[in-house]
């Protein structure tokens, strides 16, 4: 079985390659079921000057147990330092 580390890093590499832009960061990882995880990967969409100004998204995923992408999709887009509120 995939660790939870390990599911983040390859969900991660999954998301670099199908959007062509690199994840910034895991942040989220939970089990989907008896052999997959749940990652959600933060991506920056639009690098802007100055870099408070960037555009990020958010992208859940699901890989398998072998760590193979499952499904994944955009969740929401952000500008850099919104704060969300609760």
């Amino acid at each position: 079985m995939l660790s939870a580390a390990e599911a983040a890093k390859r969900a991660a590499e999954h998301v670099t390659a199908m959007t062509g832009r690199c994840a910034e960061c895991v942040v989220g990882v939970e089990r989907a079921g008896e052999d997959g995880w749940r990652v959600t990967v933060e991506v920056v969409e639009t690098h802007r000057i100055p870099d408070s100004a960037d555009i990020l998204a958010v992208y859940d995923t699901e890989v398998d147990a072998d760590g193979e992408l499952v499904a994944y999709r955009r969740a929401h887009r952000y500008p850099r330092g919104r704060v969300e509120r609760g």
